[in-house]
């Protein structure tokens, strides 16, 4: 079985291929599994990049170029920042790097971080550079060959072998785990959903923590008043120096003001919200 990661304008389209196909097909004919049947969708000819998104450090990360010829996987600043990394988070790296331009490059260092491609996840070793690029990382051969991938820029395709599925068992036939509600306080408007094929003794102790933490959670906004303002606090982003204008009135259907009414006023009674006024 074969999985396969297709660029396409940044997106990525993962699909599963049973091996047991007809003799004459090219993906029983190919170790690779890429056969020209995967031209299809692509323009052609093209000199493009292969560019995807995966999921890296748990976030979906756009403009990943699949690079077989890069020794090492790349992180550029975009996600260096968009990860909200910082220098302590860095372990030392000593050797020096090659650019595009073959401008030597001193990494900043580099982390390890979980990637997650379909459903196969693996520890990537990043080396991080402070340099620009078009692309926010750059997955190379350590990736590819602990992947046991083929990429092909020519198909706009990775191609790798699940370990995920078993091979007799097709994509769309997996199923979510099967869970089990379980009321708390005799509410049936409140209740938790754990695995129910979870082994006995675990299930028993973590039943037993989520009720004696049962008042860590809420069902409703209304349970929730008095969030610290350091948290999280909404404000009217305005700026006092300039005169407000008037907008012309907005009036509502009389059914939708008496909803709104009801909810605020709920709102309100619970804590969740205060009324102000502006001048």
């Amino acid at each position: 079985m074969f999985n396969e990661i297709e660029g396409e304008h940044d997106d990525v389209a993962i699909s599963t291929f049973k091996a047991g196909l007809l003799a004459e097909h090219d993906l029983r004919k190919s170790l690779t599994g890429i056969s020209d049947e995967d031209k299809v969708g692509t323009i052609q000819p093209h000199d493009d990049a292969l560019v995807v998104t995966l999921t890296i450090g748990g976030y979906d990360v756009k403009r990943v170029m699949i690079d077989q010829g890069s020794a090492v996987d790349i992180m550029y600043p975009d996600l260096y920042k968009g990860l909200g990394l910082k220098p302590e988070d860095l372990a030392a790296y000593s050797s020096s790097l090659v650019s595009f331009e073959g401008r030597i490059v001193v990494p900043k260092g580099h982390i390890r971080l979980l990637v997650q491609t379909g459903r196969d996840v693996m520890e990537v070793d990043f080396i991080v550079v402070d340099v620009f690029s078009p692309y926010t990382a750059i997955m190379g051969r350590p990736w590819l060959h602990t992947l046991g991938a083929v990429s092909s820029t020519l198909h706009q395709k990775v191609k790798y072998p699940s370990r995920a599925l078993p091979l007799d068992v097709p994509a769309d036939e997996v199923k979510c785990e099967d869970l089990e509600r379980v009321i708390v306080a005799n509410d049936p408007e409140r209740f938790f959903q754990v695995g129910a094929k979870l082994p006995l003794q675990e299930k028993e102790r973590l039943l037993e923590f989520l009720r004696e933490n049962v008042d860590m959670f809420t069902w409703s906004p209304y349970e929730a008043p008095g969030v610290d303002s350091n948290f999280i606090c909404h404000r009217l982003n305005v700026n006092p120096s300039v005169i407000p204008k008037r907008q012309p009135p907005q009036r509502p259907s009389k059914e939708h003001v008496e909803t709104v009414k009801s909810e605020v006023a709920k709102l309100k009674q619970a804590g969740a919200i205060k009324e102000d006024f502006y001048p």
